[in-house]
């Protein structure tokens, strides 16, 4: 296997050019990265799931570093396999990876304004503005195919789902760090449900999604709420309980303790107002 182009130390990322390898041997890693990929694919078809991520990194090792769209199919298919073993830390971070190649492959506004235009002058030669880097960038991206177009979008769809599905199970409702305030833990759970429906919420806006994935997501937007309110039950709950035990250790020293204040809501207005009751 051909080593892959590296990079100076001292160079920035945003500013690099990426070396390409000549099309002979850009074909024979591409050609060694399918086959890769085959055996992983077999692999988690028999459920061996472990294996085949250990083929899918193969995979990636031989695939050159700037083909985004085979990187982005590896990545979200490592994704499907942590999904299996249950690793959804994993698998949100593979099915990210798979959707940050996908997004380097997506035109820029110009590009696609180009294009429209281009379509309008029922396929005349479209100008390129740009020059040297700048115009070959411009060029690439007006020759993005409509089937590659088609096939981004349903990768993405895929690594969204994937995503999203471990993002739902690594939620961690019982382990919101930093919550211990009851205004901040109320925030906290917005923002985390806001999270946990963001890809579920995108893909609901797919037109080409197949039906049993539009199922998937209408039924994920409609159990997530009631998720979010067991989860403030309790957690609200489990806090209570914590202060309350704070309260009796404050209130010892003075012969008293909590349960001899009650709290009485209002079923008017929903306020609380507090009772203490001595004798208790």
């Amino acid at each position: 296997m051909a080593d892959q182009p590296s990079l100076p130390d001292d160079t920035v990322p945003e500013d690099v050019k990426v070396e390409r390898f000549s099309p002979e041997e850009e074909a024979s890693l591409l050609a060694e990265s399918h086959e890769q990929k085959a055996t992983a694919n077999k692999l988690f078809t028999s459920s061996r799931y472990s294996e085949a991520i250990g083929e899918y990194d193969k995979a990636l090792s031989s695939c050159p570093t700037y083909l985004e769209y085979e990187i982005a199919v590896l990545k979200s298919n490592i994704a499907a396999c942590h999904l299996k073993l249950e690793d959804w830390k994993a698998a949100v971070e593979s099915a990210t990876a798979s959707l940050d190649s996908l997004n380097k492959l997506q035109p820029t506004k110009a590009a696609k304004e180009k294009k429209t235009e281009g379509e309008k002058e029922n396929g005349q030669v479209v100008e390129i503005e740009g020059e040297g880097e700048e115009g070959e960038q411009e060029l690439a991206e007006l020759k993005l195919s409509d089937e590659r177009e088609e096939g981004i979008k349903r990768i993405k769809a895929k690594a969204l789902l994937r995503r999203a599905k471990g993002k739902m199970e690594q939620g961690g409702w019982g382990n919101l760090a930093g919550a211990e305030e009851g205004g901040l833990w109320f925030n906290v759970l917005e923002e985390i449900f806001s999270l946990f429906a963001a890809d579920y919420k995108e893909l609901s806006k797919m037109p080409d999604l197949p039906p049993q994935d539009q199922k998937v997501v209408r039924s994920a937007l409609l159990t997530l709420p009631p998720r979010i309110n067991t989860a403030k039950d309790q957690e609200m709950g489990e806090m209570m309980g914590k202060l309350k035990e704070l309260g009796n250790g404050i209130l010892k020293p003075f012969g008293l303790s909590t349960d001899m204040f009650k709290m009485n809501q209002d079923p008017a207005t929903g306020g609380y107002s507090m009772s203490f009751d001595q004798g208790k």
